[in-house]
């Protein structure tokens, strides 16, 4: 039996323990800036929500309840954009990072495809490449790929880890280039709602996509908007063909988000308070560190919208990681999104204030 882990990279967190016990070391306590999980409470009206559909003995559907469906096509006109949005244009999913990793697989990609995704890119585009047997392909700029081949092309806007974002003129020649040549594009956009200096676009709104949804699908989280990352929330928006495949396939693996979150979903995005609420926090946990890494001597780079700082002091990733372990503040190093991020380290904006605030008095 051949070992599928023997594709894929070393697992890049597993890299930064020696750091992070340094940083626990610190007498006040790690600061830790490194994965970018949310720490603020669950909004009350989906917590709420779950527990009214906590009695919940039978199994849920692969393709979420109507209510769901509804919630989802809703927001996506309403939030994106889109126009003539159906039940058909929307698939509920267990968690974005799960729909990345399997996506190729669930596709029928295999040796000899192409799977592209930006030169400075979330790991996981390339796990899923490999773990189909696909070859994993970065760019710079997606028009450059040579698209024999090629058969999905990841966008990322709002970027992990950068906090690019491409503008509308960008990603509509992208989706001409990739519909001239039969390429079908996925658009991670789960930092869309995450906006700082810029105003994130989806590949769905009608500037881009001309009205129609062929060959185009979004990808969309509450981890980060609504502090659902534990509930697994996720969905995926677009061409009808591709997710009615996706969902016979996902119906045979039974890949089911658990019914109590298809409850809690419609609730979060059925509120666009909670979401104001949540930008609050982060803009001034954002603003605060950043002044405080740029008096300290970094330069901040990108980083116009998304949970991260894109941050460096010109010197190789691991040195500056160490540096600032010493002081107890854990941030992920660059080259975890690629060889081009080997001078940069990301910091995440997702501490409690109180552990911000301890950031920058150690960084003052």
């Amino acid at each position: 039996m051949s070992a599928v882990s023997s594709r894929l990279p070393v697992f890049p967190w597993d890299k930064l323990e020696p750091y992070k016990k340094t940083a626990l070391a610190h007498p006040d306590g790690i600061v830790d800036l490194s994965v970018g999980t949310p720490v603020d409470p669950v909004p009350a009206l989906i917590q709420e929500a779950l527990v009214a559909a906590a009695d919940s003995p039978g199994y849920p559907t692969v393709w979420g309840t109507k209510e769901l469906r509804d919630a989802l096509t809703g927001w996506c006109e309403r939030r994106l954009g889109a126009v003539g949005f159906a039940h058909e244009n929307v698939l509920p999913v267990v968690g974005s990072k799960e729909l990345v990793a399997w996506l190729p697989t669930q596709l029928g990609l295999g040796a000899g495809d192409v799977v592209a995704y930006p030169r400075l890119a979330y790991p996981t585009y390339e796990v899923g490449a490999r773990l189909c047997g696909a070859t994993p392909v970065v760019y710079d700029d997606p028009t450059s790929l040579d698209p024999t081949g090629l058969k999905l092309l990841w966008l990322n806007s709002p970027s992990n880890p950068t906090g690019k974002v491409l503008g509308k003129d960008e990603l509509t020649r992208i989706v001409a280039w990739a519909r001239e040549h039969g390429v079908l594009v996925f658009s991670d956009e789960c930092y869309l709602e995450l906006g700082w200096e810029a105003d994130p676009v989806s590949v769905l709104h009608p500037d881009v996509c001309g009205g129609s949804y062929e060959g185009i699908v979004a990808v969309h989280s509450l981890s980060k908007r609504s502090n659902l990352a534990g509930y697994r929330a996720a969905f995926v928006a677009g061409d009808a063909a591709v997710l009615g495949e996706l969902l016979q396939i996902r119906k045979h693996g039974g890949m089911m988000t658990a019914a109590p979150v298809q409850a809690a979903t419609v609730a979060a995005l059925g509120d666009d308070a909670h979401v104001a609420e949540q930008r609050e926090r982060y803009a001034a946990r954002r603003a605060a560190l950043r002044a405080a890494l740029e008096a300290h001597g970094f330069r901040i780079e990108h980083s116009e919208a998304s949970l991260y700082l894109w941050a460096t002091r010109d010197e190789p990733c691991w040195e500056t990681v160490a540096y600032l372990a010493e002081k107890g503040v854990l941030v992920a190093p660059g080259d975890f999104y690629g060889e081009a991020g080997e001078r940069f380290v990301r910091v995440a904006f997702t501490a409690t204030d109180e552990r911000v605030e301890a950031a920058v008095k150690r960084l003052g």
